[in-house]
């Protein structure tokens, strides 16, 4: 009998290119408990801008962000970006894993459009027969680690989850089909080397570095099976992801956000950036026939989200025979006045903005703020949760 368990804390951040986000969540045996959080707004190009001095930028800002919120912890976990990571899902017979390596190292040349040297490849089985896949209600804790090649232990793994140096097998299946799927996930050697230097500098332990795909499926779905599309729209940004039995499986990303909408009314009305945005937030989308001055202006701004949504919605439509139960929307953005409606008669599925502060304990008197920001803060908190118990 165990009277005492060790608590556990992590230190979820994700670092976009307009602000960094921070999370700390400790599990105590019991509960997901929330220490702390706070957020930065530093604009920043950690993808192409190399500079020592953007980099020490932004461990700068991290370090300060993190003594303010007084975190606690030194064990961090992060996102790359989802334009930042090439993913693919590939299909493969069914193979004894010394083979299945070496298939899905073949196999991604196809998808990688740089050499697999250059590159830290991650892969992850994600089934074939899905229906099957429910049933067994695989737990694990998800996510796909960048650090280092595993060594797997089984042929068909399910559910598994690395962190550096380390193999976890949650739970091994045995499959009758002849073929699986396998979840494919790349990023830059040099990229993971630069965030170990940035969180170093911060003096930060990152001990392990996912996708934001992932994250997002953690902290807004949690064990909801539903075939979810999430839309997160942050400043400059947009990520589109399909979660299939809550792994992502089909990712998009483009260069448009709630910036885009707020340059769009300064051009329009001719008034500065504030004004702009405080426009944004006071009028949003107008439903119907009456769509006149700045709602017109706002839905013209959104109309390249749209497309993409679209776009995904065909392209997997065209390799799945399971329609898309609900969207999700998440980002700073997604806010915007009469959003989820508005979807809701385009695409005619239920859209609801996620929360991701609904598997964490905290204090009530802070419900009001964690509301106000819940969408901004969805990738760090499930950073944050990545290696802790869910919720009892």
């Amino acid at each position: 009998m165990e009277l005492f368990k060790k608590k556990k804390s992590f230190l979820g951040v994700d670092i976009g290119t307009a602000s960094i986000k921070i999370v700390q969540v400790t599990h105590d045996g019991r509960k997901n408990i929330l220490d702390t959080f706070g957020y930065v707004d530093v604009a920043n190009d950690i993808i192409h801008d190399n500079t020592p001095e953007s980099k020490d930028k932004l461990s700068k800002a991290l370090q300060q962000l993190k003594e303010k919120a007084r975190v606690s912890t030194t064990q961090a976990i992060a996102a790359l970006p989802t334009f930042a990571v090439f993913t693919s899902v590939i299909n493969l017979p069914k193979l004894h894993h010394k083979e299945l390596t070496s298939a899905i190292n073949w196999e991604a040349k196809k998808y990688i459009p740089l050499p697999l040297e250059e590159m830290v490849l991650d892969w992850k089985i994600v089934g074939g027969d899905l229906d099957q896949v429910k049933r067994e209600k695989v737990k694990g804790k998800g996510g796909l680690s960048l650090f280092k090649k595993k060594t797997p232990k089984a042929s068909i793994v399910e559910g598994h989850s690395f962190k550096e140096g380390e193999f976890s097998s949650n739970k091994i299946i045995s499959r009758p089909e002849e073929n699986i799927r396998v979840l494919i996930t790349a990023a830059p050697k040099t990229l993971v080397s630069k965030y170990l230097e940035i969180f170093r500098n911060a003096g930060l332990n990152l001990v392990s570095l996912e996708t934001e795909a992932f994250a997002l499926s953690r902290s807004l779905l949690g064990d909801d099976n539903q075939l979810t599309m999430i839309v997160d729209i942050g400043s400059i940004t947009t990520d589109i992801c399909v979660i299939e039995n809550r792994i992502p499986v089909l990712n998009r990303s483009i260069d448009v956000g709630g910036l885009t909408i707020t340059k769009a009314i300064t051009a329009s009305l001719n008034v500065s950036q504030e004004r702009a945005e405080q426009f944004k937030r006071d009028f949003g989308l107008v439903l119907g026939e009456a769509k006149k001055g700045i709602p017109k202006t706002i839905e013209a701004s959104l109309s390249p989200i749209i497309n993409e949504i679209k776009y995904v919605f065909d392209l997997y439509r065209g390799q799945s025979s399971q329609g898309i139960e609900k969207i999700l929307l998440a980002g700073g953005s997604s806010y915007l006045p009469n959003l989820p409606d508005y979807l809701l008669n385009l695409f005619n599925i239920p859209v609801y903005i996620g929360n991701p502060w609904t598997n964490l304990n905290y204090n009530d008197d802070l419900k009001p703020m964690l509301d106000q920001i819940g969408t901004r803060m969805a990738v760090a908190v499930g950073l944050a949760m990545r290696d802790i118990e869910p919720k009892k």
